[in-house]
């Protein structure tokens, strides 16, 4: 049964109306394909089939059939130029509408010639959104921060160990294989799984490369593939006040509490557990609702910390965010000495312009509290996403 989405299903319909070309780009078992054969009068083409792939030999005689049509060309970089097909579609068939599918950017692969700059609408589909749980068959978070949000792993009645397992196995013959010159398949895959059981942590190359038994340079060029393929997020550090400020090592953040979990070994979750898997969550949907990558933390040299900052376009309005799972402990001790308000405060004293924003899972009504010269809004995650579309 193919499950509606109508968050997705919406970015789509409102991207069409922008132009005719989307780039789906997601993490292999996302939803990519499930989510494009669940909108109304679309023909898919799986291009993964040979017989398919012959389709697309003429590229002009194929999409001078499918004028007025709205089609899927899934997997689209196992054809030989998919670049140029998707090109010749956005200069000179605009009354086609196409979804182009692929499990990284556009530019990763060297099989795109041509990234399709002004030409192509770009969706991001991330893990499953918290608002979508419930019409996947499950409303517990735990359950999410567990198995994750690929839809097949979070609607699975047991903890799916070999699916997390065999899915890594697919993730290096179909995407790394397939689009990246990476010949030592233990050194990759050991730096992959070491990166998500660190996930939330701070970053250094050196680290990973006597584990991994490659040069630090291979270490960076690994990190630029698994990022490129949505398999870690680099959040880097916002710094402009460089004498006080870290300024070099960004964090690694995994793709999906699931597989964060798998690394890590967990199979049950402790309540000391769910607030780094909450801080992924909380990612997850910043991601998803503003289909940006660039979001930063801030730290500095006196362990000052704020978890995610976001800058708006005239990057004189900094949005400040911190998550913890449960609101209950934030009331232990919220007064101005407390280190969640210290460290909004240090931060403020560098960057007085912005909104700042704690988000709990368990906050109902969101409200403020000020704090000397600092307001602090207490939110859910729907309502930080509100208040970041304003």
């Amino acid at each position: 049964m193919i499950i509606q989405r109508p968050f997705w299903q919406s970015l789509i319909e409102n991207a069409w109306q922008q132009k005719n070309i989307i780039w789906l780009m997601g993490i292999r078992r996302v939803g990519k394909t499930s989510l494009c054969q669940s909108l109304p009068n679309i023909e898919y083409f799986d291009c993964e089939r040979p017989r398919v792939r012959q389709l697309f030999e003429d590229p002009e005689g194929f999409l001078a059939e499918q004028k007025g049509k709205r089609i899927v060309l899934d997997e689209i970089h196992r054809l030989d130029n998919p670049s140029e097909f998707l090109k010749i579609a956005a200069d000179h068939f605009k009354e086609v509408k196409v979804i182009a599918t692929g499990s990284s950017t556009l530019g990763a692969s060297a099989k795109f010639k041509d990234t399709l700059t002004g030409r192509k609408k770009e969706i991001w589909l991330t893990p499953l959104l918290l608002q979508e749980m419930n019409a996947f068959g499950n409303d517990n978070l735990r359950h999410r921060l567990l198995f994750g949000g690929l839809p097949s792993f979070f609607v699975a009645q047991h903890f799916p160990e070999d699916d997390f397992r065999e899915w890594i196995d697919a993730y290096w013959a179909k995407d790394i294989q397939d689009m990246f010159s990476v010949s030592k398949r233990y050194s990759f895959q050991k730096f992959a799984e070491l990166l998500l059981a660190q996930s939330g942590s701070q970053f250094e190359a050196s680290r990973f490369a006597s584990a991994c038994e490659v040069s630090r340079q291979t270490i960076t060029n690994y990190l630029a593939i698994l990022e490129a393929t949505f398999v870690v997020h680099v959040i880097r550090p916002y710094a402009k006040n460089r004498a006080n400020e870290i300024v070099l090592a960004p964090k690694i953040y995994g793709f999906d509490t699931g597989f964060v979990c798998y690394a890590r070994g967990w199979r049950e979750l402790r309540n000391e557990d769910l607030g780094q898997l909450w801080e992924h969550c909380v990612l997850n949907e910043l991601h998803a609702h503003l289909q940006i990558h660039s979001i930063n933390y801030w730290r500095d040299k006196k362990g000052h910390e704020i978890d995610f900052i976001l800058h708006k376009k005239d990057n004189t309005q900094l949005v400040a965010i911190e998550c913890k799972y449960s609101s209950t402990a934030l009331f232990r001790d919220h007064g101005a000495e407390s280190p969640l308000v210290t460290n909004f405060q240090a931060f403020r004293i560098s960057y007085p312009h912005g909104k700042n924003y704690i988000v709990a899972r368990d906050i109902d009504k969101e409200f403020t509290r000020t704090y000397g010269d600092v307001t602090i809004s207490f939110v859910n995650s729907t309502q930080l996403i509100a208040h970041l579309h304003n």
